[in-house]
């Protein structure tokens, strides 16, 4: 089975939600909504690729894939619905722009346009005398940790210290911490 332009995958873990917590030997669930988008997966297992796609991806990689991919949602009359990647069973079917980074291996690589910048504290920046904002954060500065082609071109490599546009700030949570996903076009300085 494969798709002439999109990816086949299925949920990491069998699971549309991430809303689990094992604290010890027990379980918790963190979030009861269906609704709430920061509890649902984010990761996908790829099953197929588009037919004559010639990319590095392949089937068993692992895909971060946009939060409304595994989502359930209510139609107007309340009753509960898959959103439109969802094909049958644990099977869903992703465009190209829905997801922004592939594990290949034990590597992450950026897909397309994307880049994720690790958010910079007064622990990891001494080189700043800066305002803090919500969480310890400095306002609109961050470390690449996952460029991208244009990126590299342009001389801005994973470990720089950059600006970025206002409210740019897209949240995953990747190997237990906390990056923003954003385009290139949002980097506006190296410092």
């Amino acid at each position: 089975m494969q798709s002439p332009t999109q990816f086949i995958i299925k949920p990491k873990g069998g699971r549309r939600y991430d809303n689990i917590t094992k604290y010890g030997d027990i379980e918790f669930i963190t979030s009861s909504s269906q609704e709430d988008h920061k509890v649902t997966n984010r990761y996908g297992i790829v099953i197929a690729t588009p037919i004559g796609y010639e990319g590095e991806i392949s089937p068993g990689d692992t895909l971060l894939v946009h939060h409304n991919v595994f989502k359930i949602y209510y139609d107007m009359k309340g009753r509960e619905k898959s959103g439109p990647c969802h094909f049958r069973n644990d099977i869903f079917m992703v465009e190209p722009d829905q997801f922004f980074l592939y594990k290949k291996g034990d590597k992450w690589k950026t897909h397309s346009r994307y880049c994720f910048v690790r958010p910079m504290t007064n622990e990891n920046c001494s080189i700043f005398n800066m305002n803090i904002e919500n969480n310890n954060h400095l306002h609109l500065v961050g470390e690449v940790v996952y460029s991208n082609k244009e990126l590299d071109s342009l001389g801005i490599k994973e470990g720089d210290i950059i600006g970025f546009q206002p409210h740019s700030e897209y949240e995953f949570k990747i190997e237990g911490e906390i990056l923003y996903r954003m385009f290139t076009k949002n980097i506006c300085i190296k410092i």
